[in-house]
């Protein structure tokens, strides 16, 4: 397998290896690559986990315990495309359960901060449907929206009132 070019580095202020345990048992899919730790006279204390290599779905990402001085913000998100319902379900109770927080759009917060945005197979095809009066009924439900309702939206494009 060839390495991964672009390894997302996310920056915690103690939680990395935390964090890294909880990604992978929401995603189901994942291992931890490498703990590194804080040598003696670096900014952590010695023999505290400094990074945290770890894979999910696929993905490499790099955990830095580096303080409290940047948080995430949802300058930056992650999307999980999703095959249906079900699934977004089952990622957005997970992520926002023990201290996530709801967003609008389908996007969340997880207790870390990190966004995400869970997204349900077909809604990128309603939001260019030819008909621009499907596409706008489309984007109009989902902008009213907390968690996305694939259904709620298919509904709205063909003109059938939500709710």
């Amino acid at each position: 397998m060839a390495q991964q070019k672009i390894v997302p580095n996310l920056w915690f202020d103690t939680q990395a290896e935390e964090a890294a345990h909880y990604y992978i048992d929401v995603f189901g899919d994942g291992r931890v690559l490498d703990v590194a730790r804080y040598p003696e006279g670096a900014p952590g204390p010695a023999g505290s986990v400094m990074t945290v290599e770890f894979e999910v779905a696929g993905q490499r990402f790099m955990g830095i315990n580096g303080g409290p001085q940047f948080p995430f913000t949802e300058a930056v998100s992650f999307q999980i495309d999703c095959a249906d319902q079900a699934e977004v379900d089952r990622y957005w109770d997970r992520l926002i359960a023990d201290g996530g927080q709801e967003s609008q759009c389908g996007w969340l917060k997880d207790r870390y901060g990190l966004s995400w945005q869970v997204v349900p197979a077909g809604m990128a095809e309603l939001f260019a449907d030819p008909d621009p009066g499907r596409a706008q009924r489309a984007v109009q439900a989902m902008l009213g929206m907390t968690k996305l309702d694939v259904a709620a939206l298919r509904a709205a494009a063909d003109g059938v009132p939500v709710g």
